[in-house]
């Protein structure tokens, strides 16, 4: 059978895109990771959960403690607050340089070991926080790049296909699709229950408002 790896955080895309590539045919390589990001626990939580659904049995859960001293963001300082206004027309404070890079980097070199041809990854271009690291030609050349950088034989595509869709159409999809909601995390701030305050829950919540549905998790108020 095919493979695909798919790097799963646990949140709602990543997890919406699982469920995409085990439909298409692959089986799940699920890749995650930890960066002393302050959700840390939940995040691994869910992933795991969601593996458990999927019935994966391949699953990678990388360290990635270094980004903590090459990077300054809300996601892994304690000092810096995470961002609740929703407003700012600069990159917000989460903001991890070069994430999604090093990520689909780490998946390219897993890709050969497993010998799989496709990365799954959840990146949304037009209905995220403004990551750089999320536009489709930053996609494009990530692909052309993991081609270049591996063997001959090797052949990736990187299948992004929440690019252009709005929070709302993944949330009506994810339904569709029967994905299991409730197991997902994407807040920011939290590891008990969702702030419901910061630009994940806002985006996250205002998904579920556009697609008419209630949202199965527990938010603290």
């Amino acid at each position: 059978m095919k493979k695909a790896v798919v790097i799963l955080s646990g949140g709602l895309d990543s997890t919406l895109c699982a469920y995409m590539t085990r439909d298409m045919g692959y089986e799940i390589v699920a890749l995650h990771f930890n960066y002393a990001q302050k959700t840390e626990t939940k995040e691994l939580e869910a992933f795991s959960a969601i593996c458990d659904d999927l019935g994966v049995s391949s699953r990678y859960v990388i360290d990635l403690d270094f980004l903590a001293n090459i990077t300054t963001n809300a996601l892994i300082d304690p000092l810096l607050e995470v961002r609740q206004d929703g407003v700012s027309e600069e990159l917000p404070s989460t903001y991890v340089a070069f994430r999604n890079g090093i990520f689909l980097s780490i998946a390219g070199s897993l890709c050969e070991k497993e010998q799989a041809s496709l990365i799954s990854i959840g990146v949304v271009e037009e209905d995220s926080s403004g990551y750089p690291d999320c536009r489709e030609s930053f996609i494009q050349s990530m692909q052309k790049s993991l081609n270049l950088g591996t063997k001959d034989s090797t052949s990736l595509e990187i299948f992004a296909p929440l690019l252009h869709l709005s929070k709302g159409e993944i949330v009506k999809k994810s339904f569709d699709l029967g994905v299991p909601l409730h197991l997902t995390w994407s807040c920011y701030s939290d590891g008990n229950k969702a702030c419901g305050e910061c630009d994940s829950c806002r985006l996250r919540l205002k998904g579920f408002a556009d697609a008419n549905k209630t949202d199965p998790i527990i938010y603290r108020s």
